[in-house]
């Protein structure tokens, strides 16, 4: 429990990194006014050889390889079962090919025998407009990546965050055969007691920090912890750094899955708020990687797309610049009329 003095201390390092109103308006008008791309990317059922019971798809992550200008894509497909991570190719981010299976379902009876979901990546450089390449670290790239322990539905409780390497970037495995982060761990704080979700790796003065979505019965909110070496790790105490909103916002009810980038000289984490009118994807603003403001009017509303491709939901996205055409590139998990597919939004006409 803090004492009054150094609570007042917490409280003033808030305030001195907090921006105003007019400061967040103005830093989101970015990132907003979206144009629609009119078909999904990678439909509901993928055609994808030997998965032919795969009929929702998630989690779209794009990235890059060392030396390679093609964009890769990986994103989970959900077969009845649970999980497991296929990643695709692409020449301009729109047609995707070579669909393969990245990282499938763990042993029987293990944390992640429910399924895999890469896509918390280590990157060379986390600036927004940057490549997206994955960095090796001793010969391997490595990703966190969200894990639950049981089949035959979504999302299955309890769930766990792991940790993953690969050779090459395309065929990934287990680097440490026990979770990074659960529910059962010594410092779990209340907040976060029945459910851990998908990560966020960032590399940050010489330490990592995984940024994750947690559930206390039908509320989630955003938190942190800290590693020195991608294997062990201890929670920040001031968790949540994402709390939900009030009643009458649009993360009333959910603040998760924030993707972190620096954006000039502060940081920006897009992440996914939701309400009793379905999942918005949302911008917070922050000066220290740790402390946060949130706008509370979000970038895109679920129903924005004129085909219906995501009445329900717009959430979970991935967001890249294209250098050939000073275009950034939102991918996002749209649920609507189609089913759950991952549709595209750009910041201009690709016309």
């Amino acid at each position: 429990m803090l004492d009054s003095k150094r609570q007042t201390l917490v409280n003033r390092k808030i305030s001195d990194n907090a921006f105003t109103d007019d400061e967040i308006k103005k830093l989101s008008l970015k990132f907003r006014n979206w144009t629609y791309w009119s078909e999904p990317i990678i439909a509901a059922k993928p055609k994808i050889l030997g998965f032919d019971d795969i009929y929702m798809v998630d989690v779209p992550t794009v990235f890059q390889l060392p030396n390679d200008k093609t964009w890769y894509m990986s994103f989970i497909g959900y077969d009845g079962k649970g999980y497991q991570t296929f990643i695709a190719a692409s020449d301009n981010m729109i047609d995707w090919y070579n669909f393969h299976l990245a990282m499938g379902y763990g042993p029987a009876g293990e944390f992640d025998y429910g399924g895999c979901v890469l896509g918390a990546y280590l990157y060379e450089s986390y600036n927004l407009e940057d490549r997206r390449t994955l960095k090796q670290l001793d010969g391997k790239y490595w990703s966190l990546y969200g894990a639950y322990p049981r089949q035959g539905g979504y999302e299955l409780r309890p769930g766990y965050e792991g940790i993953a390497c690969s050779n090459d970037g395309f065929i990934w495995e287990r680097a440490v055969d026990k979770p990074i982060l659960s529910i059962f761990d010594s410092d779990v704080k209340t907040w976060e007691k029945d459910c851990i979700y998908q990560p966020w790796l960032l590399e940050h003065e010489g330490r990592y920090i995984n940024y994750y979505n947690a559930a206390d019965g039908d509320i989630e909110r955003l938190g942190v912890s800290f590693s020195n070496d991608l294997k062990n790790w201890r929670r920040y105490d001031n968790n949540p750094i994402i709390d939900i909103g009030g009643w009458n916002s649009y993360n009333a009810l959910f603040s998760s899955d924030l993707k972190v980038f620096r954006y000039g000289d502060i940081w920006i984490g897009f992440f996914f708020g939701v309400n009793r009118s379905g999942a918005h994807i949302m911008i917070a603003f922050s000066r220290d990687v740790l402390h946060w403001t949130v706008n509370p009017e979000p970038l895109y509303f679920a129903g924005g797309h004129p085909n219906g491709l995501d009445s329900e939901y717009a959430h979970k996205i991935s967001i890249i610049r294209n250098p050939m055409n000073d275009i950034l590139y939102m991918f996002y998990c749209a649920t609507g009329k189609q089913g759950r597919n991952i549709c595209l939004l750009t910041s201009q006409s690709l016309n």
